[in-house]
């Protein structure tokens, strides 16, 4: 029935329009008239109603009434059905005051029969589109009750396409929207009942099984208001991407309705820095250490939509390594510039092999051990392979002639309690010592930030897993922070500090905001899911564990920090250090490590890291 309708719409279309014109023209007579009159002007009536619906649906025909579809309508089709109407009114008063001289047609028919035809084809289609945009789902599935937060453009647009969606699942009920003159009013037949100070009491009294922020531009500070708001009640929450990039990217607006995401928490916008990066890789050998780690492997998926030379990812661990090669080659083609190589950074014969046969010209050095409960109970493994490994990597990077070498470390660097960061901390020593001592033209560049939403190890996929089997999750103390940061920006803040890069042994920071709770992050994840933290899923501190700090650094005291052009990086300056004692050291340190003497080891990293303070202890 509807592809016959959808066939023959536009026959359709005209033929209700010339019933309706057609009815209102003599509707128009008898109101005016009366029916003691009707003899007098019948032979008037009926031959100029035939004048009069020819200039309508002429008119109508012109201006494109027929092509609009108009389950789709909007006020622009609505004024278009005006105007037609004041046209087709003025040519009918002109020709009909040429043809009619015997007897004048009343002036106030013209103006009333204008307003009835125009008015009753708008109800028409009005009637149309509402009987069709409000079809029940015929599955019978049980819509969701609905909040709108925002009674914006995206408000609008998303009230349009559900009650066009014959099978839709949601059913909006009534929006919010801080604007006060916005109050006690209603879009598209939907009330705004209050502000977002009032969720929690509408939520409750209008039974809301969800709410949806359809405000695509806030701010991220707004968004985490709102969203805080929003956690503190059952229902589930949901967010509306921009309206502009989806008509940019094309698609379905309710498809792109999306769970609030873990990153929309951190209160603050995403960093977004300029496009250097493609100066630095394009058209270049490119390594990859750790390629297929969380940082690794974005590193590859970015460098190589810029257009490298070739890019070469290096990891121990062959699965995800493998993982990376398959998911470039579905996206590039067989044909692109990758090598796989499965090798140990430790190994120093293996990586000089590699440098020398593939002589990069960027390295960016993202292998690492970096849990730090584990590498607490395996100091000497922290060493071997993060001291070491950069090390070796460090040297065959000057000994082949690289461009830039950009070592991937961590604000557990910064006055450490963990083998870990001290191990992390080390390496900034390296590369600055190295860079400082080199008498190639290979510049040394570390980069430092805090914890990476969702990598590989961090809380976020712990929460999630925790979640799923029904919790507790588990906290380690009701006071810890971190900074926090997505995986995107930590690339991009890699590749800018690699572009940026002009000075031997730079730390490159970027400023993350404030630190966000972990403890907020649980119970938002909890609440997120539509549970209540501590009654359906429980939150349990498990204590400090050894090596944790209760809040981490950006910058040591003694590193002086200077702005870059981008406002939101900043570049701490290479300490002063007595190169040839700190490779008398490292040496030392190797011999250690290699012994497996943890008390030994622990004793050289004090003396080689001052700032190393190591919590052994939980509360």
């Amino acid at each position: 029935m509807d592809k016959l309708l959808s066939k023959h719409r536009r026959f359709l279309l005209f033929t209700i329009d010339f019933v309706t014109i057609t009815f209102a023209y003599l509707f128009t007579w008898m109101l005016i008239l009366g029916r003691a009159d009707i003899n007098l002007y019948y032979s008037l009536m009926v031959s100029s109603t035939f004048l009069f619906v020819a200039c309508f649906l002429i008119v109508y025909t012109a201006r494109g009434m027929y092509d609009s579809l108009w389950r789709y309508a909007e006020i622009v089709e609505f004024s278009k059905c005006v105007y037609s109407s004041v046209v087709a009114v003025i040519t009918f008063l002109a020709i009909s005051l040429i043809i009619f001289t015997d007897r004048r047609i009343p002036l106030s028919v013209y103006g009333l029969s204008a307003a009835f035809a125009s008015t009753f084809t708008i109800y028409v289609r009005l009637t149309y589109r509402m009987v069709r945009n409000t079809k029940i789902n015929a599955m019978g599935k049980k819509r969701q009750r609905v909040l709108l937060v925002g009674a914006g453009d995206a408000a609008s647009t998303l009230i349009h396409e559900t009650r066009k969606n014959r099978d839709r699942e949601m059913n909006i009920i009534c929006a919010v929207d801080d604007d006060k003159g916005k109050q006690g009013r209603s879009i598209i037949g939907v009330e705004i009942l209050g502000t977002t100070n009032d969720i929690p009491q509408l939520v409750t009294e209008c039974q809301i099984d969800t709410i949806l922020i359809a405000i695509p531009t806030l701010d991220a500070e707004n968004r985490k208001r709102i969203i805080d708001i929003c956690s503190s009640t059952q229902a589930n929450v949901k967010t509306l991407p921009d309206i502009v990039k989806i008509i940019a990217e094309g698609g379905d607006i309710m498809s792109r309705i999306r769970d609030i995401r873990v990153e929309d928490l951190l209160g603050r916008d995403p960093v977004t820095l300029p496009d250097e990066a493609a100066k630095l890789v394009k058209g270049k050998t490119i390594f990859v250490t750790g390629g297929g780690g969380s940082i690794g492997s974005e590193l590859c998926r970015q460098i190589m939509a810029i257009g490298p030379k070739k890019l070469v990812i290096i990891d121990i661990y062959e699965n995800s390594a493998y993982s990376v090669q398959q998911e470039l080659i579905r996206k590039y083609g067989k044909d692109l510039p990758l090598e796989v190589r499965i090798a140990s950074v430790r190994d120093t014969k293996k990586m000089d092999s590699l440098f020398c046969e593939f002589r990069p010209n960027v390295v960016f050095h993202a292998a690492a051990h970096k849990h730090v409960p584990l590498m607490e109970d395996a100091p000497e493994e922290a060493v071997k392979n993060n001291v070491f490994g950069t090390y070796n990597c460090a040297l065959c990077a000057e000994k082949y002639g690289a461009e830039k070498f950009v070592l991937i470390s961590t604000d557990k660097a910064v006055n450490p309690t963990n083998v870990m960061g001290t191990t992390k901390r080390i390496c900034e020593m390296i590369i600055q010592n190295i860079g400082q001592n080199s008498k190639g033209n290979t510049i040394f560049v570390a980069v430092r930030f805090g914890n990476v939403l969702g990598s590989n190890g961090s809380v976020l996929p712990l929460f999630k897993e925790q979640l799923a089997e029904g919790g507790p999750l588990t906290v380690t103390h009701k006071d810890i922070v971190r900074f926090f940061m997505t995986i995107p920006e930590a690339v991009s803040l890699v590749l800018e500090a690699g572009a940026m890069g002009e000075r031997n042994g730079e730390i490159f920071v970027l400023d993350m905001g404030n630190p966000v709770k972990i403890l907020t992050l649980a119970e938002n994840l909890i609440k997120m899911s539509g549970l209540v933290p501590y009654k359906d899923v429980d939150i349990v501190f498990t204590g400090l564990r050894p090596g944790e700090k209760l809040y981490e650094e950006l910058l040591q005291d003694e590193e002086s920090v200077r702005k870059t052009t981008n406002s939101k990086i900043f570049i701490g300056s290479p300490l002063k250090m007595d190169s040839d004692r700190f490779f008398s050291d490292l040496l030392e340190l190797k011999a250690i490590a290699y012994e497996n003497n943890q008390d030994k080891l622990m004793s050289k990293l004090q003396q080689m890291v001052p700032t190393f303070h190591h919590n052994t202890y939980s509360y």
